[in-house]
This record gives C-alpha cells, structure tokens and sequence, in this order.
C-alpha cells in the first residue's frame, strides 16, 4: 500500500473521491462495480489483475469469513465480496483510508459485506481463530517486526485457514532509488528476503502451499504495473503526491534487482 502524507477531513476525502470518479466519467448516483474503481482502489503491483490472481489461487468459500490486513481503500476487499459473495473484514491503519473505503462501499453497494476496522496490524482486533482466510497485498514493506505480524496472523486464523498474501521482498541490492510507494525514505522501508519471510513464517507454524517470485511477469506487463493513471482517468493520484516517481522508482527497483515481488499462499498447521 502507499501511505497518506497529509491527513484530510471526512468531507475533504469525500469530496476528493467523487471528483475525481467524475472527471473519470462515472456517475456516483449510480452503482457503481468494484472493477470500475480498480485504477483507485488497487494501488498495489500488478493491480487488479494480481489480486483477481491471487483470488483465483486462494479458492475461498462464499460462506468463508476473510480478513484483509492493511486494506487501503479496500478494493480488494470489495472484489472479494462481489466475486464471492463472502463476508470481509477489513484493518487499515489510516483513518483517511478507512474514511474513503466507507464511501466506495456504500457506492458499490457492498457495505453489508464489509466491516471496516481502524487499527494496527500487528495487533489485530479479534479472537483467536476467527478467520478463513488472511489476506494481504503490498503491506509488511512498512512493518519491521514481521515476527509480531505474522503471529497474530497465525492467530486470528483458523486451524487449516490460509493466509494468502503479495509481498515486496528484499533482492541482493539494496534500495537506492526514494521515494518509494511504501517508504518516502530508506528508514521507512522493512523489507526481508523471500529466505528470510519463509523461515519467519514456518516459524510461526505455517505450512508452505505456494511462494513465487512474480517480478519478471510484472515487468513483463507495464500496463499491470502500478503507474499513474492519464489526465481525465481514475487513479490514486486523487490521494497520493508525487504518484509517478514513486512508481517510476519502484519499477526502476525491480527492473536493478534491488526489490522482488512475491506471492505466496502458507496454511495454518
């Protein structure tokens, strides 16, 4: 996910979301479908198409209860429940996010499926296995304790329940080109390599069904990358300051090495 760098009133969120759906051309005293809303909501590598492909891996059950870690404004979460037709969860550290996800799950018309939850995640707000499935894209890149992150993922979920996930990893380089989506500076940004995210996943008592690097296909397919949208077009630059260097670095990082795109699918023992 990318991070907010100003905070914004309820009204002024609202009032960003809906210009810039209708400069898109969408009409929001109309209903509107998740994947119109794709170029805003799935701001994470690869789009909308590595999260329609990390759904059709994952398999979920429409009578599945799902949790989506660091939820943004929660598009994933809506395909989810519109593709399903399962309940959603969602945990999002910033309230402008949650304040956004709110108002495109009244416009989708998908809010009775869709619990939003402001908090961290590495303290998450529910009982010891409560949940199906475990999702996340693009989020641990911000956490350093991925210990921590991945013990309370172990524990909301239920025994035999999945935790499927899309992960910037650490390559033989190191980061040089900032800002990044995730990490205006080098501080900011926590990656591991795919060795390192294994183990601490096992650790937790993980079983390993799926962990692929995915970077190649992305760099393989520009218009699945995570780039600004065109004047006139839907796009998180309604949220987001300086959109295209930070995608322009992130793919430049991918391109040198210095960052690796992960999917993997671990289940709980």
């Amino acid at each position: 996910m990318s991070s907010l760098e100003r905070h914004y009133s309820a009204k002024d969120i609202e009032m960003r979301i809906l210009t810039g759906l209708r400069m898109a051309g969408l009409d929001p005293e109309q209903r509107l479908t998740p994947a119109q809303l794709a170029p805003l909501d799935h701001f994470h590598t690869g789009g909308l198409r590595a999260s329609e492909e990390l759904l059709a891996l994952l398999q979920i059950a429409p009578d599945a209860r799902v949790l989506d870690i660091g939820a943004g404004l929660a598009g994933a979460a809506r395909l989810i429940a519109d593709s399903v037709g399962c309940q959603v969860d969602c945990v999002e550290l910033s309230a402008d996010y949650c304040c956004g996800a709110a108002l495109l799950n009244r416009l989708t018309g998908l809010e009775d499926r869709i619990r939003i939850h402001e908090g961290c995640a590495r303290e998450l707000p529910f009982e010891d296995a409560t949940f199906d499935v475990v999702w996340m894209q693009n989020v641990g890149m911000n956490i350093a304790d991925k210990g921590a992150l991945y013990r309370d993922i172990a524990r909301v979920l239920k025994r035999g329940g999945k935790y499927g996930f899309q992960e910037m990893a650490a390559g033989p380089v190191a980061c040089s080109h900032f800002p990044l989506p995730w990490a205006s500076e080098e501080k900011d940004s926590c990656l591991v390599s795919a060795q390192e995210m294994r183990a601490l996943l096992l650790k937790q008592g993980f079983v390993e069904e799926l962990l692929e690097d995915t970077s190649d296909a992305v760099l393989a397919s520009p218009a699945a990358s995570s780039t600004p949208a065109p004047a006139g077009q839907l796009g998180l630059s309604v949220f987001v300051d300086n959109l295209a260097l930070k995608a322009a670095n992130a793919r430049r990082s991918l391109e040198e090495g210095q960052v690796r795109l992960l999917r993997g699918i671990f289940r709980k023992r």
